[in-house]
């Protein structure tokens, strides 16, 4: 590649007079791209791109639609399913221009409205793969991030308002966050180390979903009656979904089929091990019984956590973040349900929040070469930039998140009634019924 990129260099070096006028410019950057695809990086980043989006459709539509009662299943596939269709339209608006092009330190700018420019011959990411697959890959983020909040408001808000919420939140959360830690912006230059969204992703929906959760109100009998999962079967099936969509999660941020991304498919695998039987031994230790519910639960908050540090640590790092995810995210699953009494129904901000959080801090220490990580120099520095990161995004994300919430309340209001959660969302909000026994 180093001879052939230079060759092409000198070849368009000595023609570039009789082809540009006087007041052209051509970079190196431009000439050493041409002809700079890969089809290798292309195919697995398509892939990836698959992988992704099955994480949503149907991995966490499932996971999610397994836990919460029979008679509002439905409406928890409903959401997800129309939340990627209602991204994906905003994505290409506008949200990948405001993310991924040069504008501020804050916020990208407006020179790829409608997606103008972007052609079938752009390159993106290393420079080796076709832009179209950089935005799609993106766009998938776009879609699962706002459906993990879904799990924090499941049987009791308006789907209008759901709606409303998701396109403002991707609006003002999602998009200049992103902007901020992978699209050219403040935290970027500053050296904040995410690879796959420890802090875009997990964090924006953690502390999102929990303020949320906060001011919806509890469900009908919280705490003293906690809803039980009308089908442990579907929440396995979709949490292994989600599993194999991980490896395209992380691994295809590398941008490119290579040692890196196979370093990093192989600690995601083993942080969610981990974490899986780390959670499991801890509820049979305090309930007596294994649950597959708390295992598959271990292993989605195996992955949240490993998701920033999966590009600079090694296997044992990933055993040791796999073991603090599967203990530390268990114990916040019971402060936030007894100790704070917010009815965050699916446990988003203990899993995925305190999980994505956790593991930005812990790759500061896991990612030095004493334990197998590459890419930390030094503890306290980049300890340091990802403290700063967290609090910045955390700060953000849950200011804008009440100002959403209240143009929500205050437009098209935010709650069901009481008679619609008794009966379901499914039948008072969709007019269906997932199951019908005669």
């Amino acid at each position: 590649m180093f001879y052939r990129n230079s060759l092409l260099f000198l070849v368009f070096s000595f023609w570039f007079p009789f082809l540009a006028s006087a007041d052209e410019a051509i970079t190196t950057t431009d000439l050493l791209s041409i002809g700079a695809l890969n089809a290798g990086d292309s195919a697995w980043m398509m892939t990836a791109t698959v992988l992704v989006l099955f994480m949503t459709l149907p991995g966490l539509a499932l996971f999610y639609g397994g836990l919460v009662r029979a008679g509002s299943v439905l409406s928890v596939l409903m959401h997800c399913f129309t939340i990627a269709c209602l991204a994906s339209v905003l994505w290409v608006v506008g949200l990948y221009s405001l993310a991924f092009t040069e504008g501020t330190p804050w916020i990208g700018g407006l020179s790829k409205l409608g997606l103008q420019g972007v052609e079938a011959s752009s390159l993106s990411g290393n420079g080796t793969i076709p832009e179209t697959v950089f935005v799609m890959f993106q766009l998938t983020f776009a879609i699962i991030t706002p459906a993990l909040i879904v799990g924090a408001f499941v049987e009791r808000m308006k789907f209008a308002a759901i709606l409303l919420f998701t396109a403002l939140w991707l609006l003002l959360v999602y998009a200049p966050v992103t902007h901020w830690v992978w699209g050219g912006g403040w935290l970027m230059e500053m050296g904040v180390l995410d690879l796959a969204g420890g802090i875009v992703v997990h964090a924006t929906a953690g502390v999102s979903a929990l303020l949320l959760a906060k001011c919806l109100g509890p469900r009908t009998g919280f705490p003293e009656k906690l809803q039980v999962p009308h089908n442990p079967g579907m929440v396995m099936i979709g949490a292994s979904m989600l599993w194999v969509g991980w490896f395209g999660f992380n691994a295809g941020s590398q941008l490119a089929a290579n040692e890196a991304a196979g370093m990093t498919m192989l600690v995601t695998h083993i942080s969610a091990a981990v974490a899986s039987l780390t959670w499991m031994s801890l509820e049979w230790l305090r309930n007596g019984k294994p649950g597959l519910v708390g295992i598959v639960t271990g292993m989605v908050a195996g992955l949240a956590t490993i998701t920033p540090a999966s590009g600079n640590v090694g296997p044992l790092g990933a055993l040791c973040i796999g073991f603090l995810a599967g203990s530390v995210c268990y114990f916040m699953c019971g402060v936030v349900k007894q100790w704070m009494k917010i009815d965050d129904s699916l446990d988003v901000f203990a899993v995925h929040g305190v999980g994505g959080i956790l593991g930005t801090l812990l790759l500061s220490v896991f990612g030095l070469p004493a334990f197998g990580g590459s890419g930390v120099a030094s503890v306290s520095g980049q300890l340091t930039t990802q403290l700063i990161a967290i609090l910045a995004v955390v700060a953000w994300s849950a200011l804008a998140t009440y100002l959403i919430i209240l143009v929500c309340r205050f437009t098209i209001g935010l709650r069901v009634s009481s008679e619609d959660e008794i009966t379901g969302l499914d039948q008072s909000e969709h007019g269906e019924t997932a199951y019908h026994f005669e």
